[in-house]
């Protein structure tokens, strides 16, 4: 069997230069992990790199067809741990019964919805390396006060510290994306869940970068009704506010409600 063809409904954009593959698979840190998921694996130019490393078990998922039967053809050795499934519709607890890594070049359509995905299964992903569009892997990584600092970063560093590892240019794709791609490194911090109602949590996080230029006494009004809270943290935009800070304004809000 030949090259797979890129599908541009799947956002697919495979990876031609070996050495940037080889790095990516080597920012694994992979401590005490027996196994690796990796996401759209294509034509396997991660996965070829990841099967040597008898230190953890590689299993694939691919939606694709054309990719699956060329890495069956090409990659024997992943018999019987290739999963031929959407990533965000498979009931991920059915695979492993460890913790286990994820690793891909995502497809950059999806990458949101892959990430609110870990967000789910996070007590069973302690680490996600990725590649993905530079805007997204920035915005993943920011801290709070910068322009790129929004919902994704404040959602995700909840749970995660974030790494942005290094840039990737178009050309060593084929077909070559439109914009530059980011490599990131994500590893579960110690936080279990949150000092607060987790629900009300991404509703004020969301509510709030929805209308990042107001401040949030102004854009929270749709959650607050006719209560007024009244608190200095009131004045501030989204973007001044830590994950931290977040959890006390969920609280605060949630006391008032509740009155």
């Amino acid at each position: 069997m030949g090259q797979v063809r890129a599908k541009k409904s799947l956002g697919q954009h495979f990876l031609k230069d070996l050495n940037i593959a080889r790095k990516i698979v080597d920012s694994l840190n992979g401590e005490q992990i027996n196994k690796v998921l990796e996401i759209g694996p294509g034509m396997g130019v991660l996965t070829q790199y990841l099967l040597p490393n008898k230190s953890f078990e590689t299993h694939v998922v691919e939606i694709d067809k054309e990719s699956v039967a060329y890495l069956k053809e090409n990659y024997p050795q992943l018999d019987g741990r290739i999963i031929s499934e959407d990533f965000l519709k498979y009931d991920l607890s059915k695979l492993f019964d460890e913790p286990f890594s994820i690793i891909g070049n995502f497809p950059y359509n999806i990458s949101s919805q892959i990430f609110f995905r870990v967000l789910d299964y996070r007590d069973h992903i302690p680490e996600v390396v990725c590649m993905i569009q530079k805007e997204v892997a920035e915005r993943m990584s920011a801290k709070p006060s910068c322009k790129a600092y929004g919902i994704l970063s404040v959602l995700m560093q909840a749970f995660y510290n974030i790494d942005y590892l290094f840039t990737v240019g178009p050309e060593v794709f084929n077909p070559p994306p439109k914009v530059n791609s980011g490599v990131i490194r994500m590893s579960r911090n110690t936080t279990t869940h949150l000092e607060c109602s987790e629900p009300l949590f991404i509703r004020i996080v969301k509510t709030g970068f929805n209308q990042r230029r107001k401040t949030l006494r102004n854009s929270l009004k749709s959650i607050l009704g006719d209560k007024k809270l009244e608190d200095s943290i009131m004045g501030q935009r989204p973007e001044q506010l830590t994950v931290n800070e977040f959890v006390e304004l969920t609280n605060k809000i949630e006391a008032l409600l509740a009155e």
